[in-house]
């Protein structure tokens, strides 16, 4: 499983790096055209807006799997023991129910709304569905990651680790 997840996490740091540097670049093009041209690019904005919602879909799953995620840590630094370990499988238990649930299977069911009703971009004629794809995606990321916390802190409450 350690090989898996130091996989996963390189691609999701190359995946997300680039999205970042291409979103980087868009915006450089964006400001170009509008300031220097006087003549702004009419694709560059809604490009942007939706490399921003792959980067933080997707920058999210690996937050979740580097364990770097917004989290309050008053009760996990206050617990040892068995109580840390029963208190980390009660919080990756929710993570994993959270993610399935509300991102997997509500962002499935948000693109095949969206590309059963064919919507499109405005500017790039790009169909939603696949700009939306990105919900599911980071969905089962977080799930993958979830699962693989969860394993590892029902092993250390098996085996008494600290």
């Amino acid at each position: 499983m350690t090989h898996t997840r130091k996989w996963l996490d390189r691609s999701l740091a190359v995946l997300v790096a680039t999205l970042m540097a291409a979103l980087v670049l868009d915006v450089l093009w964006q400001v170009f055209t509008r300031f220097i041209l006087r003549d702004p690019s009419s694709w560059t904005e809604e490009l942007a807006r939706y490399l921003m919602i792959w980067v933080g879909l997707i920058g999210a799953a690996y937050a979740a799997g580097r364990r770097m995620h917004l989290s309050v840590d008053l009760l996990p630094g206050a617990l040892t023991g068995n109580r840390a370990h029963t208190l980390r499988i009660f919080i990756e238990s929710l993570v994993l129910v959270f993610a399935l649930a509300a991102l997997f299977a509500g962002g499935v069911r948000l693109v095949w709304v969206m590309l059963k009703l064919g919507q499109t971009s405005a500017s790039l004629q790009l169909p939603l569905g696949y700009v939306y794809l990105a919900v599911p995606i980071s969905g089962l990321l977080i799930a993958w990651y979830a699962i693989l916390d969860l394993t590892d802190a029902i092993k250390s409450l098996r085996n008494g680790n600290s």
